[in-house]
Order: structure tokens, then C-alpha cells, then sequence
């Protein structure tokens, strides 16, 4: 993902050709040179919170950053709305967040090239809130863990290949397939009674929506030194999604909350 990607001709730029009717050569295009750094600090955070709960009970004798943290449906029901987001943060195990940073790395990486760092952020964070929000609805469990976020993650990836597929042909096509598949066998493994389905389809959704809206749909330009990738999405399409997914799920986090008063 570092250097450029070739691609064909017949993707937003008029084909180049040599004169005798050939096939369109190939127009080779710079990929965004970024650090992917909130990636990152999502990464670092949660591995600091994660040893703050391995260290708490030896040093006080409580987990308090998962007492007070956990998507527990009562606390949120009394006003702890925090813990629609907290759970994100939290993990139960060595392999739990081992799993969820790895998949972390593997989508979060790339999908910060083109979507920016902020736009990135508010997706994770989205999604990571809509699959809780869907847990607290449908699911009487406690639950932790960044797979709300993840699933996110995975739902962004699929809509960002489906709606550029055109600029990165049988290679986007691949990866979609690749990824439906993915998905399936998660949400089959999630269907296990000590997974937390519910937060994984709400963070799906919340993902595929974000990104539907505002992720990045992508054409190729052209400046000074060649072909780019210009984004026909930007900062106010990312608003707009973060406040109406956003407020959505709120809403519905409301109606529960009513329904059980």
C-alpha cells in the first residue's frame, strides 16, 4: 500500500492509446502517504487499558476499569451512557484483545490511508457505539471488547471496495468476496452463546452506513507529478454520517431505555 497501484485506463481518466486501436495502457497512480497514527493510538490505548485491568486486582484488589466500564444494561438503563462506549476499550483475555489488535492492524491501517485520520476516527468510534447500542437493545449479557468497532471495520472495508471496484478491478472484486466470507464465519462463530453477536451486527451496521455516507469514493486526477486519487468525499459528508448513524442508534439506546422504565 505504499507505492503506486497500477490501474486501467478506463477508470475516471480517458484511456491512453498508441494509435492502432491496442488495449488502454496502464495509469499508475500515487497512493496517500499517510501515517496511519490514530490506528495506531486506538492500538496503544487499548493495550494500556488492557494491563490496567490485568494490574488492578493485584494492586487494589478491583478491576474498576471493567466494573465501571462494561456494557452492563442496567447501569445504562440508571444513566451510565458512557458504557455504550467504554466496552470498546476493554478485553477479557490475552487472545480476546490479541484477535481484535491484530484485525485492528490489518483493516484500521489501511483504511486511514483513505479515509483520514479524523474521518477514520469518527467511523471507529461510530460503529464501536452501534454495536453496543444494538447489545444494550437485544442482549441481557454483560459484554467488552473492540469487535463492535471491528465488525465496523470489516463493513466500511466491503462498501469501500464495492464503490470503487471499477479503479482496482479483479484485485477489489477478490478481496469482496474474500471478506463476505469473513464475515459469515465470524457471525456463524458469533452465534455462540459466549459472543456477543448483537454488538457485532450493530457495529456492522453502524460501519456500512458511516461508510456508505461519507467513506471515501474515490476518482483519479491528475497534478504536477502525475496520477491521484481524489476523494469526492470529505469533511462535511463525514459530519453529516457521524451525527445521523450517530443519533440514530441514540435514539433507539432512548426507546429501550423507555420501554424498560
Amino acid at each position: 500500500m505504499n507505492g503506486p497501484n497500477p490501474l486501467p485506463g478506463p477508470t475516471g481518466v480517458p484511456p491512453a492509446y498508441d494509435g492502432q486501436n491496442r488495449a488502454p495502457q496502464m495509469v499508475r497512480v500515487r497512493m496517500p502517504h499517510t501515517k496511519p497514527w490514530v490506528t495506531y493510538t486506538i492500538m496503544g490505548l487499548t493495550i494500556f487499558i488492557f494491563l490496567l485491568q490485568l494490574a488492578e486486582p493485584y494492586l487494589l484488589g478491583t478491576d474498576y476499569v471493567t466494573e465501571y466500564g462494561i456494557k452492563a444494561n442496567e447501569d445504562i438503563a440508571a444513566g451510565q451512557v458512557w458504557r455504550l462506549f467504554t466496552p470498546m476499550l476493554l478485553h477479557g483475555s490475552l487472545l480476546h484483545i490479541a484477535f481484535n489488535m491484530y484485525a485492528l492492524f490489518a483493516f484500521g491501517t489501511r483504511l486511514e490511508l483513505f479515509y483520514g485520520h479524523w474521518r477514520f476516527l469518527a467511523m471507529y468510534v461510530v460503529a464501536g457505539f452501534a454495536g453496543n447500542v444494538l447489545s444494550y437493545a437485544f442482549s441481557s449479557s454483560a459484554s467488552l471488547g473492540a469487535s463492535t468497532a471491528i465488525f465496523g471495520l470489516l463493513g466500511a472495508e466491503g462498501v469501500f471496495l464495492f464503490r470503487n471496484w471499477k479503479l482496482f478491478g479483479n484485485a477489489a472484486r477478490r478481496d469482496l468476496q474474500n471478506l463476505v466470507i469473513l464475515l459469515g464465519v465470524n457471525l456463524l462463530i458469533g452465534l455462540n452463546a459466549r459472543f456477543d453477536n448483537w454488538g457485532h451486527l450493530g457495529g456492522l451496521i453502524g460501519g456500512v452506513l458511516f461508510a456508505w455516507l461519507a467513506g471515501p469514493l474515490l476518482e483519479i486526477g491528475f497534478d504536477e507529478n502525475g496520477a491521484v486519487f481524489r476523494d469526492q468525499h470529505g469533511d462535511r459528508e463525514a459530519v453529516f454520517a457521524a451525527v445521523l448513524v450517530g443519533m440514530s442508534f441514540a435514539i433507539l439506546a432512548l426507546i429501550v431505555t423507555l420501554m424498560r422504565a
